[in-house]
């Protein structure tokens, strides 16, 4: 359920922001009032379960998820997906699996096989050629494109430490709290944000309903809501039980992802977009069989707990 929530964010990113023909929202602001549309949400849940405070043990993995997942993923993913199509971002993203499941590896004490990192290295290089030959055929610049690219890679790294940090603290506390603790953190960064990035020509919400297009609102809507908060509920309860294997559903984020696009912005996906994203799913697929998942080490105190 997360996956498909999550599976929707490129193209309702790309709702949002509009293109450089049609903009709507800026990027800057979509990426930083989703933040603050959802840490709104996340105050009253927290004040509505009586949450008590992070403990301080807790609050590096929260300092992780802030700068990876609040900050770092929708500033790269938001303003890459206004130069690039939403299908060709799905590509780019379509290693956050294995990226997750890497510094999984690394961060939480897994121990996978060589194949594994081969599996990771082959993904790399197949991503890296989908950027480059992509680049020549889209219709801004190849210098622009491959900016995104980079932007998208960028994003992807955040993701990966808010996804295994989140994962960590799930083991302490409900997982439900763990997106919402984040973004209350992050909420007055975000806010005063939106704020600054709020378009200069546009003085007040009955002149920006006349300016901006529904689909933007409901696009920044869907992502401050489900992309930014509901989904973490799922996915970080999901994580916290094995974020190696775990994180391998989203095998099929991008795939869904070109089909959204697809059918909701109506691109028209190339057949090489396809054929790369498969590649990397089957390099995925390969790197996931390679991953020896062994329980972590922890004390009793650090057990799972229902979101």
């Amino acid at each position: 359920m997360a996956v498909m929530l999550f599976a929707m964010t490129l193209p309702m990113t790309r709702l949002a922001n509009g293109s450089l023909s049609d903009p709507q929202w800026p990027p800057l602001f979509v990426a930083s009032a989703r933040a603050a549309l959802a840490g709104v949400l996340a105050m009253a849940h927290l004040l509505w379960v009586r949450a008590a405070w992070p403990e301080r043990a807790h609050r590096p993995w929260l300092l992780g998820v802030v700068l990876g997942g609040v900050m770092a993923f929708p500033l790269g993913m938001g303003w890459a997906v206004r130069i690039v199509p939403a299908s060709h971002a799905a590509v780019i993203t379509g290693l956050l699996p294995l990226c997750t499941a890497a510094l999984a590896a690394w961060w939480l004490g897994h121990r996978p096989r060589l194949g594994f990192w081969l599996a990771s290295l082959a993904g790399a290089l197949v991503m890296g050629v989908f950027a480059w030959t992509s680049s020549s055929k889209q219709a801004t610049s190849a210098h622009l494109t491959l900016l995104a690219d980079g932007a998208l890679v960028l994003g992807m790294m955040g993701a990966s430490v808010a996804y295994v940090a989140g994962a960590r603290l799930a083991r302490q506390m409900p997982s439900a709290q763990v997106m919402s603790w984040s973004l209350v953190l992050a909420w007055p960064v975000t806010a005063a944000l939106a704020v600054y990035w709020w378009p200069a020509h546009i003085h007040s919400l009955s002149q920006a309903s006349d300016q901006i297009q529904l689909s933007a609102w409901l696009g920044l809507a869907y992502v401050a809501v489900c992309s930014t908060w509901l989904g973490f509920f799922l996915w970080y309860a999901a994580l916290a039980q094995d974020a190696m294997r775990v994180s391998q559903l989203q095998l099929l984020q991008p795939l869904l992802a070109m089909l959204i696009s697809a059918g909701v912005l109506g691109e028209a996906v190339p057949m090489n977009a396809w054929l790369f994203a498969v590649s990397v799913l089957v390099i995925v697929l390969l790197g996931q069989r390679m991953a020896t998942s062994r329980p972590i080490s922890t004390s009793s105190s650090l057990q799972v707990r229902p979101a």
